[in-house]
């Protein structure tokens, strides 16, 4: 399967990367290399366009704004090195998030994940939900002033507190100002289900369930009578 590509970036160094890395993977067609959005909107009206490596900090068009102008967007995997805009990306449904500069495993990673998703919508009944395709194995995490990558295998749970929420990680906390909702879109779900209006939890941390409370480490987490069955039906599909 030939995945036909687009590089979006307005440094020749950054497309020449991409360009490079790619000649290396026979599952990759690159059709055109462009230095700013504008000229990707009237390419993608007249060509198929399976997957777009997009920088965000252009001239005219910032890449967050151009994917926003999209109604229907080809995968995008964001390159650049401003993590900054990882959130931004992420709200987006971005594929995944490349910092500059990344390595050719990195880069294979991604395209692997690309590969997965669009196999997936050829076979019958195989169409993946979107929210759990679009997910890679971290998230970014704002705090304050400062901005957190999470890896999904540190997450331990999460805990709402009012408009804040606290991600529980191995070896630390974040306070993060966003909704409890917004967090559980991030989170693969079946990964991360929300056993609690007030608790999301990683499956692979979990240590006992009994009656009806999760045991994780030395914390006792609830199980709400509404995410109850839900729950159950989880258990037993893993």
């Amino acid at each position: 399967m030939k995945i036909k590509c687009l590089i979006i970036d307005d440094e020749p160094l950054a497309q020449r990367v991409i360009e490079r890395y790619a000649e290396d993977l026979s599952s990759l067609e690159i059709v055109r290399k462009c230095d700013h959005a504008m000229d990707a909107l009237e390419l993608l009206k007249s060509n198929e366009i399976d997957l777009i490596f997009l920088d965000i900090n252009m001239p005219k068009l910032t890449g967050i704004e151009f994917l926003r102008t999209l109604k229907h967007p080809p995968l995008v995997i964001i390159t650049t090195a401003y993590a900054e805009y990882a959130i931004q990306g992420y709200d987006l449904n971005v594929l995944d998030y490349l910092m500059k500069p990344f390595s050719f495993e990195r880069f294979v990673k991604a395209v692997l994940k690309a590969q997965e998703f669009l196999r997936s919508r050829e076979l019958p009944g195989g169409e993946m939900n979107q929210q759990e395709s679009t997910e890679g194995d971290f998230i970014f995490i704002k705090s304050s002033k400062k901005t957190f990558r999470v890896n999904f295998s540190d997450i331990l749970y999460v805990e709402a507190l009012g408009d804040y929420v606290k991600v529980f990680t191995i070896d630390k906390m974040i306070v993060s100002y966003q909704s409890m909702k917004n967090l559980e879109k991030l989170l693969p779900k079946k990964n991360f289900p929300r056993i609690h209006k007030s608790y999301i939890i990683s499956m692979a941390m979990v240590e006992m369930i009994e009656g009806n409370h999760v045991k994780i480490k030395d914390r006792q987490i609830p199980i709400g009578t509404n995410y109850k069955s839900e729950f159950e039906k989880l258990i037993k599909t893993i």
